[in-house]
């Protein structure tokens, strides 16, 4: 009889599963569009098969998928597989990491997915997807209490229909997640407000400064500034508060004061630093300037090279266009951040660079790339290359190692170089390649004008070869450009 009963209840949860993943939509490049755009609302995941990060979220992303189909208005829960029928709507939607999701209302890109990866936690978040993404302020109390909140709010005031307000409703669902918005067409506000129609950024309380204004009105549309715009440049002001939810925001070249930014205990003493940092951002718009926690960004500190930021001063850290660290060795003062940030964008540092030691040898069928030679043997060797970023404690990269090593060896006398660097030890152009999983691959032209590539094939060695067989800009001398060997001096 127990028997029976475990019988029946791993059937019960075997049928779940099964269930589950019925709801999850399957898209290819072939109906992609025309199901997408059937729904209201819809996440959708761009994965690869063969990817383990995938495979974690696949039965979470399934079991939300078949509370979120139930509500009401429903959310739809989508997939498709990069690999094989969704390859151009993954190059479509720039696709460069699996898995990557993005959220569509009315089958339009809306904004990416920045939320859990657990089942409770998508639910909770494409449940926030719906509804109005801008609310309604019916009052000046109503205004008065929604300009009152600790974050940037951005408010339409619109006395009639306008293309202006159109443009509003468009962006606020679109930068739903990323920020807050209202509106208003109640005559007391604004007749209390003096906007009739406008949009405005206003900044909470805690971040006004006499450096820079406390609200900012958006001019209207041009051919190059839309209201998208408007709110990225003005969102932060001259020095942003960097979280680790928004390090994003924050473009090079970059300066960065990192000390107890506490806004909740200490809002007197952060604020005290960042009129300092204010000073000077107000003096170089070419930088952007930011102040970070340094308990929060200790792991980024460790990546410039200090394990602990010491007394009560911020301590300075920045990057140039190119993503190059540098680190103000100088103690925090305005004259001293002024003159770092001139330096560092004149290129008058030296950057820091987190490197293992240059191998002493690197004649191995696989080439051996750290911080120190990166430039020498990858960006500027006038050869191409095949290069993976690991991480030791990488399984996929432990299964990946023996095929690397083999492809090596059967390409070392081609004028194509196969390299690994390890990617938590060492330092490379983060702006070239960029690197978000174990392993990423990525093929080098040797012609320094091309970019290079993302590498998003199989990995067997068969694979790899054809894809170099391929892409080399001569043809190999082992290989046709198909990837098949061709045949030995002997044979022939």
């Amino acid at each position: 009889m127990l028997g029976s009963l475990k019988i029946v209840l791993l059937l019960g949860v075997i049928y779940l599963c099964r269930a589950a993943e019925e709801d999850v939509i399957d898209l290819t490049d072939s109906d992609f569009s025309t199901v997408i755009a059937q729904h209201e609302t819809a996440l959708v995941m761009f994965y690869a098969p063969w990817c383990g990060h995938c495979k974690r979220l696949k039965p979470e992303y399934a079991v939300a998928a078949g509370v979120l189909k139930n509500d009401d208005p429903p959310v739809a829960l989508a997939k498709v597989d990069c690999t094989e029928g969704g390859k151009s709507t993954c190059e479509q939607f720039s696709v460069s990491g699996y898995p990557t999701l993005k959220i569509f209302r009315k089958g339009e890109l809306s904004s990416e997915y920045n939320g859990p990866r657990e089942s409770n936690g998508i639910v909770k978040y494409m449940r926030a997807q719906v509804g109005p993404s801008s609310k309604e302020l019916k009052s000046v109390a109503d205004f008065e209490a929604f300009t009152s909140k600790d974050d940037v709010v951005v408010i339409g005031f619109f006395e009639k229909e306008s293309d202006l307000k159109g443009e509003f409703l468009k962006t606020a669902d679109k930068m739903r997640e990323e920020v807050t918005f209202g509106h208003s067409s109640a005559k007391d506000v604004l007749e209390k407000t003096g906007h009739k129609n406008n949009v405005v950024l206003y900044r909470p309380k805690r971040l006004q400064n006499k450096f820079e204004d406390s609200s900012v009105v958006y001019e209207g549309e041009t051919e190059k500034y839309s209201l998208k715009a408007f709110v990225k440049e003005n969102y932060h002001g001259l020095v942003g508060v960097r979280q680790k939810d928004n390090i994003q925001d924050f473009t090079n070249p970059l300066v960065v004061a990192y000390y107890d930014v506490d806004y909740v205990k200490n809002p007197k003493g952060t604020n005290y630093w960042r009129n300092r940092v204010l000073k000077v951002a107000k003096e170089m718009s070419e930088v952007t300037f930011a102040v970070s926690d340094k308990d929060d960004f200790t792991h980024e500190l460790n990546e410039f090279g200090v394990d602990f930021a010491k007394g009560d001063k911020p301590m300075v850290a920045g990057r140039d266009a190119d993503g190059n660290k540098f680190v103000m060795s100088a103690e925090f003062s305005i004259e001293n951040l002024l003159t770092f940030a001139k330096d560092l964008v004149d290129g008058k540092l030296e950057p820091f660079i987190k490197s293992e030691p240059v191998p002493e040898s690197n004649d191995g069928p696989v080439k051996v790339a750290v911080g120190k030679n990166f430039k020498e043997l990858v960006t500027d060797s006038g050869r191409d290359a095949l290069v993976e970023f690991y991480a030791p404690w990488c399984g996929h990269c432990q299964k990946l190692a023996p095929v690397w090593e083999e492809l090596g060896g059967k390409l070392k006398d081609e004028a194509v170089d196969i390299i690994k660097i390890d990617a938590t030890a060492n330092d490379w152009p983060k702006s070239q390649y960029d690197v978000s999983g174990f392993p990423t691959i990525f093929w080098k032209p040797k012609d320094s004008s091309k970019k290079p590539v993302r590498y998003n094939g199989g990995r067997a060695l068969e694979d790899f070869i054809k894809y170099v067989s391929e892409q080399a800009s001569d043809e190999l001398k082992g290989y046709d450009r198909k990837g098949n060997a061709k045949p030995s001096k002997e044979e022939l």
